[in-house]
């Protein structure tokens, strides 16, 4: 695989912060710090070190009850300065894009509200005067009957395991079928479909998780355009060449469980790989010389 390179030049990011106040949560020991907005920073540490707790339970559901409403309690902290700068946050995670056999790439992406709107708009459904709710998986008529809108046919076998034909159906492909990082990345390519405000935050806990190195660089690629957008991209990682093309690093330890919850570096790749308390940095500094 082609060797993923070291930007020539770091984001200096809009000048604008969201800084953490005495962030305690779990075994965190009274946090403050800063994170850059318009930049791509990366959390890193190990195992047990407070990266998730700091990021997903008190920066991310402290901006999901501030901009989007969300019904979640945040990680205990003093508080967060700079919301105003920000106008939503959206956690790109793991999760399942939908929990029924009916719900796909193509429902989540809303590609099927196109297709919906071409079927509704053959003379054939003129003339039986359907409109675009006609074509629903859940509509009798509307949908194909041979699976009933799953998109697969299930024959039972005796004494051997269920058969399921139509699984070249891509595109409708059941969500339960779907891996965590395929649906993460589906949910990516739904952000970047959408039109960019350049003040949102995306909040990404190890995206790399089982990609081969050709696709983290099309990930990174990802990251890059949501970042140069304007936006803010926070992202708990432990690959390296995820690492490498940050613009910020934050570095929690120095160990993990209580030996943690601790800044031990804050700033750019470069700095992090000089900095000699940092278990990441010492990783990081034979990539980057």
């Amino acid at each position: 695989a082609r060797k993923i390179p070291v930007p020539a030049k770091r984001r200096a990011g809009n000048g604008k912060f969201l800084t953490i106040h005495n962030a305690r949560e779990n075994n965190l020991k009274g946090v403050d710090v800063q994170i850059p907005l318009g930049v791509l920073t990366c959390v890193t540490g190990v195992s047990g070190s407070g990266k998730s707790s700091l990021i997903n339970e008190v920066l991310y559901k402290t901006l999901a009850a501030e901009k989007n409403r969300a019904h979640v309690r945040p990680g205990k902290c003093d508080g967060i300065e700079g919301l105003e700068n920000v106008d939503k946050v959206i956690c790109i995670d793991q999760s399942p894009i939908g929990r029924t056999p009916r719900s796909n790439p193509a429902t989540y992406t809303g590609v099927f509200n196109d297709i919906r709107e071409l079927f509704a708009s053959t003379n054939d459904a003129k003339l039986h005067g359907y409109g675009p709710g006609r074509f629903s998986f859940n509509v009798k008529g509307g949908r194909c009957e041979a699976c009933s809108g799953d998109g697969l046919i299930k024959i039972e076998m005796h004494f051997l395991p269920d058969i399921y034909g139509l699984g070249y159906v891509k595109l409708g492909q059941s969500s339960t079928t779907l891996s965590g990082g395929e649906a993460q990345r589906v949910k990516l390519a739904t952000e970047l479909s959408k039109r960019s405000t350049g003040q949102t935050v995306y909040v990404l806990d190890e995206p790399t998780t089982g990609l081969h190195t050709y696709d983290v660089q099309k990930l990174i690629t990802i990251l890059d355009r949501l970042t140069d957008a304007g936006n803010t991209v926070v992202v708990i990682e432990h690959n390296l060449d995820v690492i490498k093309v940050a613009d910020h690093i934050i570095d929690l330890g120095p160990e993990g469980g209580d030996g943690g919850g601790e800044i031990v570096f804050e700033g750019t790749p470069e700095g992090c790989a000089a900095c000699a308390g940092s278990a990441t940095g010492e990783y990081l500094k034979k990539l980057l010389e």
